[in-house]
């Protein structure tokens, strides 16, 4: 008897000969970014590498989804014991150490950060070695979801990256929510999926849950 498929209601919408060849990055493993890393792990991705200086505390808990022993320990570390609890055969390369313009990174980028700056310092640096390359920005109950896979996207995105001093008062992680950090990492993930099957990806997504308004430009 073999054994059961674990993939057989999502082989119609996810390419798994795309996705097992990939190298995945998730820069930041905060709210949004540890949603992403999980999902992926569910969704059958091979190879994952995992980029956070950061250690968990305890709101990290609530608004972030890691568990009461993951208190102190670096946050790639949780996030990726959380992922082989999930597929124990994933491989996952964990840098818990800020981002640095000579690493290494997959085809795939997640940017996951928490702020303009260091956003616009990734993007410098992976501009052009990136394929596709998509960002999550929360404040409080609103999610802008930024996707730069072809020339027209990425001015876009360049567009977006604003001086700091421009930025909406507070950081990502000032006034944020699991529920908001998942869904904004399900649209993360969707617009990769449309990108592994060859379709247009969304240049912005702009959800406020609040007003359920939904912007698409």
């Amino acid at each position: 008897m073999n054994p059961p498929d674990r993939f057989q209601r999502q082989r119609d919408l996810v390419p798994a000969e795309k996705l097992h060849h990939l190298t995945i990055t998730v820069i930041g493993v905060g709210a949004i970014g540890r949603q992403v890393a999980i999902q992926l792990a569910a969704l059958g991705a091979r190879h994952l590498q995992l980029i956070d200086f950061d250690s968990v505390e305890p709101t990290n808990i609530t608004t972030q989804g890691y568990l009461a022993e993951d208190l102190g320990h670096p946050k790639v570390h949780a996030t990726a014991g959380l992922c082989w609890r999930i597929d124990p055969t994933l491989q996952i390369e964990t840098l818990p150490d800020r981002f640095r313009p000579q690493q290494k990174v997959g085809d795939a980028v997640f940017c996951c950060v928490d702020s303009i700056a260091a956003r616009s310092a990734i993007w410098r640096a992976l501009k052009d070695r990136a394929p596709f390359w998509a960002d999550g920005r929360m404040l409080g109950e609103t999610m802008r979801i930024l996707t730069a896979t072809d020339p027209d996207s990425r001015a876009h995105y360049a567009g977006t990256l604003f001086p700091q001093a421009e930025a909406q008062t507070g950081a990502c992680t000032g006034r944020s929510t699991i529920y908001c950090a998942t869904i904004a990492a399900g649209l993360l993930i969707h617009q990769f999926t449309r990108w592994l099957r060859g379709m247009p990806t969304d240049r912005e997504l702009l959800l406020n849950l609040m007003a359920s308004e939904l912007v698409v430009r």
